[in-house]
């Protein structure tokens, strides 16, 4: 102990004494603790911390695997979710959900909360009790005995004002007035995030009886010990079961995913992708540091030659050195702290709102104890090689009064130079990736999506069903609305629809066209379906390729008719005209089957997101299909947003309990679905930049030193006649060589590393040439720059001067 503090003593006195090296070790080793802190706070908080369910390892969600779409997490029939409920032999118990939103009305402004249905099962399979009350039992999951609902902690405290008396209270939902039963922990957030309010799950007949109708969500608790590869081969039985069973379910399977890849899968990639990026930046700040420390190591060669003279083992001399390092990696990691908590702040601040858990993200003890191994572990990465250099000197050599010393020859060149090429390469695989990510983002800023998003404005409408009891009001409804909002001042046209474009899992069903047999079970696809309004496709700008658009005359008790989609035109219509063509969704059964015969074409738009495939689709008319639940689409004449208040205006003089949500222009709307590919564009830049200043860096440093040490052998060459062109040539060229050399490594590492971003890019390839051409170019533009600097100054220098050099 006593030698360790007096290393530490003598350790903290030199680098006292030299304030500018140890204030620009600190400030690098900051930058890269402080970087790798703030992400690791992220990683973990989103990756690595367990859900705040019980044994959340032992639950799984249980989705349908419908091979007929591509879609491994499909819905389920209620009746498919009782076979797969109470004929599992690896499952405790499986529950049924779907979210839900509903009218909240009554003590203030009507206002929309999301929330879900559910078996009473799905809290004990969540393994969370309510902290106020109880949750709902399966008694209350039949009709007429539903009217309860559990509360959120959120809704509780912001609504009721965390009234400890709500229990017993009713409170009114879609126009039913519900009875308060329990509330949820703070921490409980089920399926979502913004799940404010669970009410029992309580189908009615048709819902309750049509095994086609695919419609609810689930999830299950594993019996203890039992591992998810068993409970799929006996959930994979029961599936099987029902495909022999019913011709309909062939191609329907089952599929499992653990609760935790459910909720952060999707940006588990980004995150670790991010991770080691900012890995790489504090790889590349170590090979800094450590020049660094070489070159410091040389000035006091001859005291570490006199040390070792008088009988210093080499084992004492590393740790001395080793102890100095460590000292500048501690102080790096408290300033790097400091920074991860700013820079954590401002993460949160770019971070995109659907990055799930993120409320959770904060310097914890985990955090800071990352922070203090991460510092002592730069401490050493940097410092060994440095230490282990210095620590064995010619002691001939260092001892001479003027001798240059051993750590200024070829050994200690080659070590510099390393470490040099090191960074270039680390650095490329860096840029090469931000490049990648930032021509992805700029191919889906620029992608065509079939409709024209300019000064559009969106919001949503959930009629009650307790109030709008039948189509034909739910019908006049909207039919009001829409002639009141065209007739606003500001508004240019208006448009709805059931299900806006880029929805994840539209409802769809199969279908039979006249004339045609039909498909055979395993073959037949489903389409998705939207009721719209007449005007519709004009609103939104979607071309109409054939045929004629939906009008009026398209109403109830009117023969059915159908608009399509041009994908839907080419694959089932290849070589005739569609228009007058008939289908019918699902089977023709019956002597008269509901016919609908298509009388428009209308080109692609991307429904289910940017990169998925275009689906065949299909539109109805409201009048002849309404909805009650619709988005209204409203084009302004300049800037929607001060039509805002004028439209929800006109829906409160409709019905004042009406509640209008997810009011967001469609700018707005694409930036969201935008944003966590352009939160890690813009980190991966960050890092990026930082990795290619850092090369930049190193190169200038090592080939400034080399100039200087090399000062009397330039003199006597320019002495003998040598050009100073020449001299140019020579410094820049070894710059270059290492730079070719870090490019050559870079470029090798790139092109394997690449292909792991290969889900977070948008058709941009893995290995795109022009990428790993420019880059390159990019950073050997750079390293030339720096370079040529030191070799100029190499250039200019008096012989007379340089041969007095010592």
């Amino acid at each position: 102990m006593d030698v360790i503090l007096q290393d530490l003593r003598y350790g903290i006195r030199k680098l006292v004494k030299n304030p500018g090296v140890t204030a620009v070790v600190v400030l690098a080793l900051a930058l890269g603790i402080g970087a790798n802190t703030a992400i690791f706070s992220v990683v973990n908080a989103i990756l690595l911390h367990p859900l705040a369910f019980k044994d959340p390892g032992r639950i799984a969600m249980v989705w349908m695997d419908n091979r007929k779409l591509g879609v491994d997490q499909d819905w389920h029939s209620y009746l498919n979710f009782l076979e797969y409920k109470n004929g599992s032999q690896t499952f405790e118990d499986i529950a049924a959900f779907n979210d839900r939103s509903f009218n909240l009305t009554g003590a203030g402004d009507p206002i929309r909360v999301l929330g879900a249905w559910a078996t009473a099962s799905l809290f004990p399979v969540l393994g969370v009790d309510p902290i106020l009350g109880r949750a709902f039992t399966s008694d209350e999951e039949e009709p007429g005995r539903d009217l309860v609902v559990v509360l959120s902690h959120g809704l509780w405290q912001r609504r009721f004002g965390a009234d400890p008396q709500i229990i017993g209270q009713q409170i009114s939902l879609n126009g039913k007035n519900r009875t308060v039963i329990g509330v949820m922990p703070a921490s409980f957030r089920f399926p979502d995030k913004d799940a404010e309010l669970w009410v029992p799950l309580s189908p009615d007949a048709q819902l309750r009886n049509n095994r086609n109708a695919l419609w609810l969500k689930a999830v299950g608790r594993l019996k203890p010990g039992v591992t998810l590869e068993q409970a799929r081969a006996d959930m994979g039985t029961i599936a099987g079961r029902l495909e022999q069973q019913y011709d309909f379910m062939s191609g329907y399977g089952v599929n499992l995913v653990p609760i935790h890849d459910q909720v952060v899968g999707s940006v588990r990639p980004a995150m670790l992708v991010l991770l080691a990026a900012v890995a790489l930046v504090l790889l590349i700040a170590c090979a800094n540091v450590a020049n660094l420390l070489l070159v410091r190591a040389a000035a006091r060669e001859r005291e570490i030659a006199v040390r070792a003279a008088l009988g210093a083992a080499r084992g004492r001399l590393v740790g001395q050195l080793l102890t100095e390092s460590i000292v500048l990696a501690t102080a790096g990691g408290v300033a790097g702290l400091l920074i991860a908590v700013l820079g954590l702040r401002m993460l949160l601040a770019m971070a995109p709102v659907d990055i799930p858990r993120l409320d959770q993200i904060r310097v914890d003890w985990q955090v800071l104890a990352f922070a203090l191994g991460l510092s002592l572990a730069t401490g050493v990465v940097f410092g060994l090689v440095p230490a282990l250099q210095a620590s064995r000197p010619d002691l001939n050599e260092s001892l001479k009064e003027g001798g240059r010393g051993s750590t200024t020859g070829i050994r200690g060149r080659r070590i510099r130079g390393a470490l040099v090429i090191s960074e270039i390469a680390l650095s490329l695989v860096l840029l090469i990736a931000a490049g990648l990510m930032i021509k992805s983002f700029v191919h889906l800023q620029q992608f065509n999506l079939g409709f024209n998003p300019d000064r559009m404005l969106t919001l949503r409408l959930q009629l009650p069903g307790s109030k709008y009891k039948d189509d034909s009001q739910v019908a006049g409804f909207y039919r009001e609305l829409l002639d009141g909002v065209e007739n606003l001042p500001g508004v240019q046209s208006v448009g709805a629809i059931s299900t806006i474009f880029l929805t994840k899992t539209p409802y769809s069903t199969n279908f039979t066209i006249q004339g045609r047999p039909p498909l055979r079970p395993g073959q037949q696809i489903e389409v998705p379906i939207d009721s719209i309004s007449p005007n519709y496709f004009r609103v939104m700008g979607i071309p109409l390729l054939r045929g004629r658009e939906f009008t009026d005359d398209d109403k109830a008790g009117a023969p059915g008719v159908v608009m399509i989609n041009q994908t839907f035109a080419r694959r089932f219509f290849p070589d005739e005209d569609p228009i007058g063509k008939r289908f019918v969704y699902g089977m023709p059964d019956g002597p008269n089957p509901p016919w609908l015969t298509i009388v428009g074409v209308v080109g692609d738009t991307r429904r289910t997101g940017f990169d998925a495939e275009i689906r065949p689709e299909t539109y109805l008319p409201y009048s002849q299909t309404p909805d009650r639940s619709m988005y209204l689409v409203v084009r302004a004449a300049s800037s929607p947003m001060p039509v805002i208040q004028p439209v929800r205006d006109a829906v409160w003089a409709i019905d004042k309990d009406q509640a209008v949500f997810s009011v967001e222009t469609m700018d707005q709307l694409l930036s969201e679905m935008m944003a966590q590919r352009r939160f890690n564009m813009l980190l991966l830049a960050i890092f990026a930049g930082a990795a290619l200043i850092l090369a930049a860096v190193g190169i200038y440093g090592v080939m400034s030193y080399s100039v200087t040490q090399r000062t009397h052998e330039i003199g006597v060459r320019i002495a003998l006649g040598a050009g100073r062109a020449t001299v140019l040539r020579q410094v820049a060229g070894q710059g270059m060589m290492l730079a070719a050399a870090g490019i050559g490594l870079g470029l090798a590492g790139s092109l394997a590393l690449t292909r792991l971003m290969a889900g977070l890019l948008f058709e941009v390839h893995a290995t795109d040439p022009v990428t790993f051409v420019l880059i390159p170019l990019l950073l050997g533009g750079v390293a030339l720059a720096a370079s040529v600097i030191p070799a100029r100054r190499a250039m200019k220098l008096d012989p007379i001067l340089a041969l007095r050099y010592e």
